[in-house]
């Protein structure tokens, strides 16, 4: 910068905007121009006043000091139109710049009904959760699931036409409810439906011929209400920790089953945008100074993949000290009907034991030429699938009867096998589905018994798989009661 140009800056009215925001040089055309602005209009001056950063390639920078403009500006000023003592220029920018528009404070959804979504009792008719206790491939234990449904407040919805749906709310870093998202979920926990809270709340009032509460009325009325991440309540609780993003709730929950709670500074934090064209700055900015590790949906031809990497360049120029790092393991091994399909990281992980995924690291499940990042960083920063501590207790969904199953671990299970083995071989199983414990129910007890028995007899002995033969024994002593 020229002597003349701190003058300037220091000095006169007319200066070089100051920030990170850049605009297509009239030389050049690289995005490199930085505008003069009036300091009394608070409005940049005609485009071709400014300057191009790329000192040594393009030399471009036109001062409004010294062609005249400035001057010329100032004899208009002398001469002032009107009883109103506004000036030509003034009267100018006044026609032609667009106000700025003030900020609009977001309508909040109502806190009281979102508090209802997650009274316990609804829990044993949520679909989407009881799925993760005995449906998909590989159950989880019941207390990891209770810290997840703690940790993103999930919730459920138990009269209508959503009932028995998994809620997912939309909480900001400041602890608003935003937004609540309303997913229904078949027997292997495929998306069958979707809906809003804030919607099925309006239908109900329409269909009786109420007038809507005070508060839905404004909060339907207003452009965005998804306007925060899934699970940016988190950021305000785990300052440090890296994040890994991917687009919907479903599926950072599924991370954050799979990869561990956020126990340590550098444990995952997994956050939603909620769609691909979420992938927003407005929505992005809470994420500075993180390192952000993307995960995009499939799509045709990477389309998804290419369009948020493009964007998260430009947010890097935007957010000093954010990193986002992308991760095309999917696009490199998912099959094209897959791509066709949109499926995600969740209906991978699905797949696989969770068991496995708390010891490996992201060299042993990212191949080096498997990872594409938008900035370098170090080996040890991409280390994202380090090792997690064991969980504390969680008692949400456990009962007394469930903690006494959990005694000493024998070297090995033939003898207890075996004797549930002739128990069950010995009863009617019950057709309709049963009530394990106060928050769990046994939709299909054949797929139960059968499932279990395959786990434990393929694992005898190994700790990490006692809460199936637990669950069995569980079982028993509940169908001995009937």
């Amino acid at each position: 910068m020229s002597n003349f140009d701190n003058f300037s800056n220091q000095y006169h009215r007319y200066r070089l905007e100051k920030g990170s925001k850049k605009y297509h040089c009239p030389s050049c055309n690289k995005k490199t121009f930085v505008l003069y602005i009036d300091t009394e209009t608070g409005h940049n001056l005609p485009k071709h006043y400014g300057r191009c950063d790329r000192e040594n390639n393009c030399l471009y920078h036109l001062n409004p000091y010294l062609d005249g403009y400035a001057k010329m500006i100032s004899e208009q000023e002398q001469k002032v139109t009107g009883v109103t003592k506004v000036t030509v220029p003034k009267q100018k920018y006044f026609q032609t710049q667009p106000k700025p528009r003030p900020k609009v404070e977001p309508i909040l959804f109502d806190f009281d009904i979102f508090k209802q979504t997650l009274q316990p009792e609804r829990y044993e008719k949520n679909m989407f959760i009881q799925n993760l206790f005995y449906s998909v491939q590989f159950p989880f234990e019941v207390d990891e699931v209770t810290k997840v449904v703690q940790l993103y407040r999930l919730g459920t919805v138990i009269n209508g036409y959503r009932a028995g749906a998994n809620t997912f709310p939309f909480i900001d870093i400041n602890g608003n409810i935003r937004a609540i998202q309303v997913k229904q979920f078949d027997q292997q926990n495929h998306t069958t439906g979707t809906d809003f809270l804030h919607s099925i709340i309006e239908k109900h009032y329409i269909r009786n011929n109420k007038p809507l509460p005070e508060w839905l009325e404004a909060y339907t009325k207003q452009d965005k209400r998804i306007s925060c991440l899934f699970g940016e309540h988190l950021l305000s609780k785990y300052h440090n920790n890296p994040v890994a993003l991917v687009e919907a709730p479903k599926t950072a929950v599924y991370g954050t089953l799979y990869f561990g709670l956020p126990e340590t500074s550098e444990s995952f934090i997994w956050l939603a945008v909620y769609n691909k064209s979420s992938f927003s700055f407005d929505k992005l900015k809470v994420l500075q100074g993180r390192f952000v590790y993307v995960f995009p949906d499939l799509s045709e031809d990477g389309n998804t993949f290419k369009e948020w990497e493009t964007k998260a360049r430009e947010y890097e120029s935007r957010l000093p000290g954010t990193r986002f790092i992308f991760s095309d393991l999917l696009e490199q091994l998912a099959s094209e009907s897959d791509k066709s399909e949109g499926k995600d990281l969740a209906d991978y992980l699905i797949k696989q034991d969770w068991r496995l995924f708390r010891k490996n690291n992201i060299q042993e499940t990212l191949p080096r030429s498997e990872r594409v990042k938008v900035t370098r960083v170090t080996d040890k920063q991409n280390n994202i699938f380090s090792q997690v501590a064991p969980l504390p207790n969680v008692e949400v969904f456990r009962t007394d009867k469930t903690k006494k199953l959990k005694s000493k671990q024998s070297q090995n299970w033939s003898n207890d096998i075996a004797e549930l083995e002739i128990y069950f071989a010995s009863i009617k199983i019950p057709d309709s589905p049963v009530k394990l414990n106060k928050y769990s129910t046994i939709t299909d007890c054949y797929l139960f018994i059968e499932s279990h028995f395959a786990t434990v007899k393929g694992n005898n002995g190994n700790k990490t798989y006692l809460h199936y033969l637990n669950r069995l024994q569980e079982l028993k002593q509940l169908l001995q009661t009937y």
